[in-house]
């Protein structure tokens, strides 16, 4: 399939659109970007399918970092796709799955591939190295609370005292 010029300049203007509305916190907006939201992050096998989940992922990441953002490195069009490379960075002030805000910003390297059929948006899908963003997360936690930080990560229930302790 070949794809006309018209429809990568379309399939382009809304994901830049939905990055400058993921941006803005306008999540109406991000959401008007799909036809039924589908959004996968990779690392954590996370799927988050329809407005109310997809809109709960977006309010749950930014309490936990009220100052996400990205910086586009590059654009690039497949048949079916839109796969942007960008830093994502951002400042942890609060909760991220068992772990307690640190305080410290992080930047990573990430891919989302943008599924489309014809004009629609029919999924996100995002790749990045979980590791990167821990290292920069936990840089300064004394040594003996990473184990239960990181159990709390995990989704062990007696790591979420944790919380409490940091």
């Amino acid at each position: 399939m070949t794809v006309s010029s018209d429809l990568k300049a379309h399939r382009e203007r809304l994901v830049l659109d939905h990055f400058a509305d993921e941006t803005r916190q306008d999540f109406d907006a991000v959401l008007a970007t799909f036809p039924h939201p589908h959004y996968e992050l990779i690392p954590s096998g996370e799927v988050h399918d329809g407005t109310d989940t997809v809109r709960q992922y977006y309010i749950d990441s930014r309490k936990a970092f009220p100052d996400q953002r990205h910086e586009i490195i590059q654009l690039r069009h497949t048949d079916d796709s839109v796969i942007v490379e960008f830093w994502l960075l951002g400042t942890h002030r609060g909760p991220l799955r068992g772990l307690p805000p640190t305080g410290n910003a992080f930047r990573c390297r990430m891919i989302a591939l943008f599924i489309f059929e014809d004009e629609r948006l029919v999924c996100e899908r995002v790749y990045f190295d979980t590791l990167t963003m821990m290292r920069q997360l936990l840089a300064g936690t004394p040594p003996e609370m990473l184990p239960r930080l990181i159990g709390g990560l995990l989704g062990h229930p007696e790591a979420r005292q944790a919380e409490s302790a940091y």
